[in-house]
């Protein structure tokens, strides 16, 4: 949920202050670009998530390349993710961000209601989604940023305006503050580093390897 909701007349601002503050980081500004950039995709002068059909099918279909089992029904019905089918019934920004969680979370997590995070803001049976969580705290938090940037980043590639999931979970809370800059390119760093982007930036479909923490997310 946005912290700060923005404006439309002041998002220009905001996206060329951080733009300006990537100058001396030519990767993670060509990759920010695409993502300011992916704000033509919108449905008219709306910030909210998209809820377009044809994004829900592309989201749909990044499921099946990922092996992962679909179910039209609402999250709130179970999970989001019940350890082997994904509930699509909601924005197709959030079907995303679960691709993107299945490639960040461990191994031993990837069968694990909600990927052993907890319950999700979408989830249903939440008692139960909390009782089979294995990390919390820093760590969970730190695996949250990477599905939400990773997903955002899979939004772009499809077409998608991944610049609204990008405002909405708060990427660009506190505009062009120096830790903001800071949280981002760690970020993005760490995804290219276990290989979920490419040279370009772009994501790919690799999953992640490394299980202790203390390796994942050093640079």
């Amino acid at each position: 949920m946005i912290l700060s909701p923005v404006a439309f007349a002041d998002l220009p601002d905001l996206l060329a202050r951080f733009d300006r503050s990537l100058d001396d980081q030519p990767l993670a500004q060509t990759v920010f670009r695409r993502i300011a950039a992916s704000l033509e995709h919108r449905d008219g002068d709306s910030l909210s998530l998209s809820q377009d059909p044809a994004h829900h099918r592309q989201a749909v279909r990044l499921c099946h390349r990922f092996r992962m089992r679909t179910l039209f029904e609402s999250p709130r019905a179970a999970f989001t993710w019940d350890g082997s089918a994904v509930r699509v019934g909601c924005e197709p920004s959030v079907v995303i961000h679960e691709v993107a969680h299945l490639q960040c979370a461990s191994p031993e997590r990837r069968g694990v209601y909600d990927f052993g995070l907890g319950a999700g803001p979408e989830t249903g049976r939440r008692a139960e989604a909390d009782a089979a969580a294995s990390i919390f705290g820093v760590e969970r938090d730190r695996e949250e940023a990477l599905a939400s940037l990773l997903g955002i980043l899979w939004e772009v590639a499809l077409g998608q305006p991944g610049i609204l999931a990008f405002l909405e979970q708060n990427w660009l809370e506190g505009g062009d503050r120096p830790e903001n800059r800071t949280h981002f390119l760690k970020n993005l760093g760490l995804l290219w580093r276990h290989g979920l982007l490419d040279a370009a930036g772009l994501p790919t479909e690799a999953r992640r390897t490394v299980v202790p923490a203390h390796q994942f997310y050093c640079l």
